[in-house]
C-alpha cells in the first residue's frame, strides 16, 4: 500500500518519493534530472529497506504510475520486499482521477504550498533539497497532530 512518483523540478532535478497510503512521506531521493525513474525508485526503496525495514514488512502491493512499468522493476521490488507492483495507467486522454495515484500527487501538492519547494530548486546540493522536503513534511504531520 505504498507508491512511487518522480516529480520533476525546473532546474534539472528529480524527486523520487515513497509514500504510504495516507500520502505521508517515507523516503525521498533528489537526483539529477537525467537519471532514470526506475533506477532511482529502486535506489530509494533499497535505502528505505536498509534504514527502516519494519515499515515495509506488511506491504503486499505497491502502486506506481506508468513510468515504472517493466518486468525488471517489478522483479527488483519483489526481491527487496516481496510486494506486487500494480501499475496505474491512464485509459483516456481527458483528465480523470486515477485510483490510488492521487495520493502521491496530493503529497506533491502539499510540497507546492511551500515556496522553497514549489517552483525553483534553491539548493545547490541534492541532500539539502531532501532535508528541506523532510522538514516540510515534518511540519505538515505536526500540524495534523495538533488539530
Amino acid at each position: 500500500m505504498y507508491g512511487f512518483d518522480g516529480g520533476k523540478l525546473v532546474k534539472g532535478r528529480k524527486r523520487q518519493t515513497i509514500v504510504d497510503s495516507l500520502g505521508l512521506l517515507l523516503k525521498v531521493v533528489v537526483s539529477e534530472g537525467n537519471a532514470g525513474e526506475r533506477v532511482l525508485a529502486a535506489y530509494a526503496l533499497m535505502e528505505l529497506v536498509e534504514e527502516r525495514p519494519e515499515l515495509l514488512e506488511k506491504v503486499e502491493v505497491m502502486w506506481v504510475d506508468s513510468g515504472y512499468d517493466g518486468d525488471k522493476f517489478a522483479l527488483a521490488v519483489w526481491l527487496m520486499i516481496q510486494a506486487h507492483v500494480d501499475v496505474i495507467r491512464r485509459t483516456d486522454k481527458n483528465f480523470e482521477v486515477l485510483p490510488k495515484r492521487w495520493v502521491v500527487e496530493r503529497t506533491f501538492a502539499w510540497f507546492n504550498q511551500y515556496h522553497r519547494l514549489s517552483k525553483e530548486d534553491y539548493e545547490r546540493l541534492p541532500e539539502m533539497s531532501e532535508a528541506a522536503i523532510y522538514a516540510v513534511m515534518t511540519r505538515i504531520m505536526l500540524r495534523r497532530l495538533a488539530v
